[in-house]
């Protein structure tokens, strides 16, 4: 299974990225993290359904201590390989 996900709120330059690797990387994803230019954040995430739903859960829960989300855009897309998870 394989979710796309737009975070939306204070999420740039609070390691959210990194933060959002470790955290992948602890629920067995693979996948990749990176900033968009309008201030949100987009993530790329493949696993099993509960490790995606622990990690949405972790997105809206706020992320990492000094980021504030506000709202969090998930879909299901297409599985395509992602090995590893990345900060790009």
């Amino acid at each position: 299974m394989q979710r796309h996900y737009i975070i939306h709120g204070r999420v740039q330059g609070v390691f959210f990225r990194d933060s959002t690797r470790h955290k992948a990387v602890e629920l067995g994803l693979g996948g990749w993290v990176r900033n968009r230019p309008d201030g949100t954040v987009e993530a790329m995430a493949r696993g099993d359904e509960v490790a995606l739903s622990e990690l949405e859960q972790w997105f809206r829960e706020g992320g990492p201590p000094s980021a504030r989300v506000e709202r969090v855009e998930s879909a299901d897309v297409p599985e395509e390989e992602l090995t590893g998870f990345r900060v790009l």
